[in-house]
């Protein structure tokens, strides 16, 4: 390594350019050090910026301010009852130095200037476990982009989102928009809200490109720190006791930049990496959400140099529908009155309101038991379709070319509707008469749909006397396949509690840290709460240049 010819020289690289790497960078620079961000696109913000920008931070100071009662060892006691045993993944010592600092870092950010708000109504996804509280998410409040200057254009979006002022704490209301005058009063104001901000030369950023802005902007306010959009990671240099510097392509070539003090890997994981999905998950397809920059490069770069990997076979999995040709990732479609979810031989399988990656994981569990649910259908009727939003579609409107390109089956019939989707009609009628039996008199004897408040979130209160059930007997019928997408895979670097990567004898190699979905997640094969994958993202990046600094 002593010859090595460097083209750059920071004290600190860090790959990637979501929240988590934002969060380094930001605490780095407050640190003294030179920073230097590398992003493999040409846009910044990855998939944090595609997202809802939600972080779960228990006990948080919004939680307080607002009078609601949580402590760490209450959150410790839901994580360890929801998250179980899984390995080094997700030890004690993680969880508690994440419950630790994740409230920290937020209150360090706010005195910057941060500006949060708290989805308040939002709660945990398993709310009847003890421990599990509502209102442990907060993300960033509406931020105008026009302060970014320049970077504001290479702010990564997410295709079809429009910039309008929207908050997570919103979006259990939107399906209501034409049932209730909430619904329809914050579908007005924010519409009103995005007007006036345009009027005044303003651009709305909020959710994940909130969190991404805030987080940029408060980088460059306090030292204007270099950005290579471009920029993929190509090879790590070790000295064989700890990391040096990486190789970069940039304009073609390839540059060599000596990191003095750490590199720090926040690079996202491997949702659009063919071969890895395949090798991991058996998927031949992905149907992901997450940003097309996410193919592995940190993961393997790291795995080359002996670093250990755990929750490989893993994802931020949840039930996701095709429209336009887009991915979109379904939340509220599947929870509403009037749908169920079958597999290809016309049966239920699942609890369609469920937390998204529980949903996800059955959905698989089904299909290699089955080999009939990839995909599966959602069906519902024509009074779902008049009520409810479904993706971007408005209440009883659904535009004919998703009919024409077989995206959206339509029949008048529940027997034409199977015959189209090659379901046994007999199958689906049994199964529907069961499902519309349970609406009417409220409980699902078989999955238990709308028995808890997180089921509930995602519902339609004047649905009696079960909120998430409703009888699916008015034409016309509509059926959409749906597949196992996600968020992001959540299998990668093995690190320690200060997001050291490490090797496979478990010790850490020496400058090397990690943090997001790069990482072997902290959360382990499950999901806690809204927010569980850039919370610790962002907290372990603070953790990471405060361990290095020696400032823990």
């Amino acid at each position: 390594m002593k010859n090595t010819q460097w083209d750059k020289t920071y004290d600190v690289v860090v790959v990637g350019s979501g929240a988590g790497a934002l969060t380094a960078a930001l605490t780095a620079i407050h640190q003294g050090l030179r920073v230097v961000i590398l992003e493999k696109t040409a846009y910044w913000g990855g998939s944090s910026a595609y997202s809802g920008g939600g972080l779960w931070i228990p006990a948080n100071f919004l939680m307080k301010k607002a009078g609601a009662l949580d402590s760490p060892e209450e959150a410790l006691e839901y994580m360890n009852a929801v998250i179980g045993e899984v390995g080094p993944a997700s030890t004690e010592e993680k969880r508690k130095i994440f419950l630790k600092f994740g409230p920290e870092m937020v209150d360090w950010l706010t005195s910057l200037g941060f500006k949060w708000v708290r989805a308040h109504l939002y709660p945990d996804y398993y709310p009847n476990v003890k421990g599990a509280k509502t209102g442990r998410v907060i993300e960033g409040a509406v931020f105008d982009g026009k302060k970014l200057g320049p970077l504001a254009k290479s702010l990564n979006k997410a295709p079809g989102m429009p910039d309008i002022a929207l908050k997570s704490g919103d979006a259990y209301l939107l399906p209501m928009v034409t049932r209730s005058w909430k619904g329809f009063s914050t579908m007005m104001r924010i519409l009103g809200q995005t007007l006036q901000w345009k009027l005044t030369g303003k651009q709305p950023l909020t959710l994940g490109r909130s969190l991404c802005g805030q987080l940029m902007y408060l980088i460059q306010k306090k030292q204007p720190t270099e950005v290579w959009l471009n920029s993929p990671l190509k090879e790590i240099i070790s000295d064989g006791d700890s990391v040096v510097g990486v190789v970069v392509e940039r304009d073609g070539k390839a540059t060599k930049i000596k990191a003095e003090k750490a590199i720090i890997l926040a690079a996202g994981g491997f949702p659009h990496n063919k071969e890895m999905r395949k090798k991991y998950h058996g998927l031949d397809q992905e149907w992901s959400s997450a940003t097309p920059g996410n193919t592995g490069d940190a993961i393997t770069a790291a795995e080359s140099i002996g670093a250990a990997t755990d929750l490989m076979d893993d994802a931020w999995w949840g039930a996701s529908f095709i429209l336009d040709g887009k991915i979109n990732f379904s939340v509220t479609e599947r929870s509403m009155p009037g749908c169920i979810l079958v597999d290809q031989d016309g049966f239920r399988f699942a609890n369609e309101s469920t937390s998204y990656v529980d949903l996800g994981h059955r959905i698989l569990e089904h299909h290699r038991n089955t080999g009939k649910a990839i995909p599966c259908w959602l069906i519902m009727d024509g009074l779902y379709r008049k009520r409810y939003l479904f993706g971007m579609m408005p209440p009883g409107l659904t535009p004919k070319k998703f009919i024409r390109n077989g995206e959206i089956i339509k029949a008048d019939s529940l027997e034409s509707l199977a015959r189209q989707c090659n379901i046994p009609y007999d199958n689906l009628k049994a199964t529907l008469v069961r499902f519309n039996s349970f609406a009417l008199h409220g409980k699902d004897e078989d999955f238990g749909r709308g028995q808890d408040i997180y089921d509930r979130y995602y519902s339609d209160d004047f649905i009696r006397p079960n909120s998430n059930l409703a009888p699916i007997t008015t034409p016309p019928f509509y059926a959409i396949r749906f597949y196992p997408g996600d968020l992001g895979t959540k299998g990668g670097l093995l690190t320690d509690e200060f997001a050291r990567v490490l090797r496979k004898d478990g010790t850490a190699i020496k400058n090397l840290y990690a943090t997001g979905n790069t990482t072997a997640s902290v959360m382990g094969r499950t999901y806690p709460g809204p927010g569980s994958t850039l919370g610790p993202a962002c907290t372990f990046g603070y953790i990471a240049v405060k361990h290095l600094t020696n400032t823990l």
